[in-house]
């Protein structure tokens, strides 16, 4: 049976507990579990999460773990030298070490993060990149694996981490069985984009912002950058400054961003072929959206669907 540690600090998130559901129902795909959860801390005793919940785990015995898994929590700054030294001990007796979310401000701290490649919440990931120089980040990944070290960004990505430590223990269809039981409609591999343009692209006019949700509606179509004028009321020439002022983008390259998402969000989340897909997001051409995607996020659309993994 492998032994799963959660440790637990004060002001935990409650949420980062949620990536315990999968070694739940993992278990319930034996005859007898094959995993073990346990919840330690630097003391024992009862810890207080950052919504008020109170934990009972018991104090941390330097025995062998097969996986730690260490949460985000609400304060990523003061961690005590106690607590630091439990982690440099956990890691060095288990098999694998996993931060969810700002969990892995924790794990810099006990410098087990320098020269790894690494992710967290992309709200904190300035921050730690600047208290932690030497690491390699990543925060465009919604998880990442280098060696032992897993981290990843939200809570909800630590789902598709924990799914992606059960399927290489076990296999892909224990991990399908898992996913369908948590009512999970797909199942996100690690490469996948924390971001997407059509949130990141802010507005703050009116004219603007009916250009923008104009455009997202009508990606089927062939649109123009004179097409988005109009809708604004505005010259070409015009309307380019003002939009580029607002969004960050010129009009085309903002055109072709949203192309790419809505791209992407197809190949991830159904089932229809390259082709149609490029039709549906205004490409008209498989290779010429084959470039976009290139040109953009570094990666041809076949690509992004390997590491998509439906659920059937």
């Amino acid at each position: 049976m492998k032994k799963i540690g959660f440790l637990i600090y004060p002001d935990y998130s409650v949420m980062a507990l949620s990536v315990s559901s999968v070694f739940e129902f993992a278990n319930g795909e034996f005859n007898r579990p094959q995993y073990q959860l346990e919840f330690i801390s630097e003391k024992g005793g009862v810890i207080k999460t950052s919504a008020g919940l109170e934990i009972k785990t018991s104090k941390f015995k330097p025995h062998d773990f097969d996986t730690i898994i260490i949460g985000g929590g609400s304060d990523i700054e003061n961690y005590s030298v106690e607590l630091i030294k439990v982690v440099n001990q956990c890691s060095k007796l288990s098999r694998r070490v996993v931060s969810t979310c700002t969990g892995a401000f924790l794990l810099a701290s006990a410098g087990l993060l320098d020269g790894k490649r690494v992710t967290t919440h992309w709200g904190y990931s300035k921050n730690l990149l600047e208290k932690f120089p030497k690491i390699k980040l990543d925060d465009d990944k919604i998880f990442i694996k280098d060696g032992n070290i897993w981290t990843s960004a939200g809570v909800t990505a630590g789902i598709d981490l924990t799914l992606a430590l059960v399927e290489e223990d076990f296999g892909s269809d224990i991990v399908k069985s898992i996913s369908k039981k948590l009512v999970l409609y797909h199942r996100r591999g690690g490469g996948q984009s924390q971001f997407s343009t059509l949130i990141d692209m802010k507005t703050n006019s009116n004219r603007i912002e009916t250009v923008v949700n104009y455009t997202k509606d009508n990606l089927d179509k062939i649109i123009s950058v004179e097409d988005m004028a109009e809708k604004a009321h505005l010259s070409p020439r015009q309307f380019g400054r003002v939009f580029k002022k607002e969004t960050g983008y010129a009009p085309s390259k903002a055109l072709e961003l949203m192309r790419v998402d809505a791209a992407k969000a197809y190949i991830e989340e159904s089932n229809h072929s390259i082709d149609w897909i490029a039709h549906r997001t205004g490409f008209f051409d498989s290779d010429r959206m084959r470039r976009a995607f290139i040109r953009n996020i570094g990666r041809p659309p076949h690509d992004i669907r390997k590491n998509f993994e439906p659920i059937n």
